[in-house]
Formats: structure tokens, C-alpha cells, sequence
């Protein structure tokens, strides 16, 4: 449930296209939906102005498809993250128009008009070995409205190729990192723009990477003031603050 299908409510009822009843019905489910199992919060885009996401990890595949069914039928736009092929098989059997993308690891749905704000995320990933987690936040901010600036394997160990994307660095509003490894491209990005760096540590590297906690600590103890992190592979969170951050831009 979003504004413009609630006003679009409100008028069906004014005209007597639908009855109390019918709207009462509706509005029963608009603070969330019990499906047993879950609890759906329809709720979310009326405060947030972004609707619920599935985090299809540890679900089934058949909990996942009847949360992304009961989300679809509100007309809002469905985004599920960390998802399989099973995921993505149980979803297309309730909802045909939903898409996979199998890199990212999401599944997502189109069908509202989601209003585009002004503001360019950059996704910027140090290696390729990084570009599910990228990937995820370029889906999700594209999703929700945003134009996103996709630069790919510009880590630190090739300083070069990251420089000579300042250029188009310089056009973001909001910059995504995602690295892995010892996780120090967030701090250099820090240095070379004047807009907030959202840091995305990964699960790559060897050994003492400790699957992302090495990246995470290391991007944690950054000296660049204008970078802030999200937790391991989470280019979803990363994503939607970035959003945030640029929708909050354009109401100046």
C-alpha cells in the first residue's frame, strides 16, 4: 500500500465504486498482514516511501514465493535479496512477471512507477570477485528510484585504474565501495570526493580475511570522516541509506 493506490481507495469509495465493507477489508491489512508464518508490513512505504524487502536467506522457497506473492498484490514494486534458483522457481510459479538476477542474488518484480530522484549513486567494487555484493546495491538503489553509476574492479593494488575514474566520481551524490580483501578502497574514495561513502566489506579474500571481518574492521577504523559502513555483503543496506540520503537532498 503506497499513497496514491490509498487516495485511489479514498475516491473508489467517495464515487460508491467499492462499498465500507470493501474498503474496510482492505484497510485491514494495511498496518501489516498475519500469513502465520510471517508478518507483512504494507505499512512500510507509507512511512518510509519504500516498501518492504524479503530476505529470502534461511526462508524456504515456498515461505519466500507466498511473502513475494502477498507484497506483489499491493501494486508496489518486490525486491528479494540473498535468493537461489529454488527461491526464484517458487516465486515465478505464483508471480510470473518476477525476474532473477542471479549474480546479485535477487529477485524483484516492476509493475509501480517509482518516482526517480535526482541524485546519482556510484557502486564502486574493488575486484570483480566483489560484484554480487555490488550487484545487489546497484539493483536495490535502481529499484527504488535511483540513477546508478556502475564502476567495476578499480581496487587498491591498481591505484590507476580508481583515478582515472574521478572524473565520473565526481558526478555521484552518494558513493557505495564494496571490497573485500583488507577492505582499503572505502578510504581512498574518502579522500578523492566531497559526498558521503557508504563502505560495503565483503566476504573475499584469503585466509585472515575472516570472510569480511578483516575488511569490515579495517573500514571501520577508516580515517576519511565522510565514510560510514554496513555490515558484511550488505549492499542492500547500503542501498536504501544511500536513497535515503538523496531523496532527503531534493526536499532542500
Amino acid at each position: 500500500m503506497h499513497r496514491e493506490s490509498l487516495l485511489q481507495l479514498f475516491e473508489q469509495l467517495r464515487t460508491g465504486a467499492i462499498s465500507t465493507e470493501q474498503a474496510a477489508d482492505t484497510l485491514t491489512h494495511l498496518p501489516f498482514e498475519d500469513t502465520g508464518f510471517a508478518k507483512i508490513d504494507h505499512h512500510r512505504t507509507l512511512r518510509s516511501g519504500l516498501p518492504e524487502v524479503i530476505y529470502a536467506a534461511g526462508k524456504t522457497p515456498e515461505q519466500t514465493a507466498a511473502i513475494f506473492q502477498r507484497i506483489a498484490a499491493s501494486g508496489v514494486n518486490v525486491l528479494a535479496t540473498k535468493a537461489d534458483a529454488a527461491h526464484f522457481a517458487a516465486v515465478q510459479t505464483l508471480v510470473p512477471g518476477a525476474e532473477y538476477h542471479a549474480l546479485a542474488q535477487c529477485i524483484t518484480l516492476r509493475q509501480a512507477q517509482q518516482p526517480r530522484h535526482e541524485g546519482t549513486i556510484a557502486v564502486v567494487c574493488a575486484g570483480t570477485s566483489d560484484l554480487p555484493v555490488a550487484e545487489e546495491a546497484a539493483i536495490t538503489a535502481d529499484l527504488f528510484g535511483g540513477n546508478v553509476l556502475r564502476i567495476t574492479d578499480v581496487g587498491v593494488a591498481g591505484i590507476h585504474r580508481l583515478l582515472a575514474q574521478r572524473p565520473l566520481l565526481q558526478t555521484a551524490d552518494v558513493v557505495i565501495a564494496c571490497a573485500g580483501m583488507e577492505g582499503a578502497l572505502p578510504s581512498v574514495l574518502g579522500g578523492m570526493v566531497g559526498v558521503p561513502v557508504i563502505a560495503v566489506p565483503t566476504s573475499v579474500g584469503y585466509g585472515v580475511a575472516f570472510h569480511g571481518i578483516t575488511a569490515l574492521l579495517s573500514m571501520l577504523n577508516s580515517c576519511s570522516p565522510n565514510t560510514t559502513v554496513v555490515n558484511i555483503d550488505n549492499g542492500f543496506g547500503a542501498a536504501y541509506t544511500a536513497t535515503l540520503i538523496c531523496r532527503g537532498q531534493q526536499k532542500k
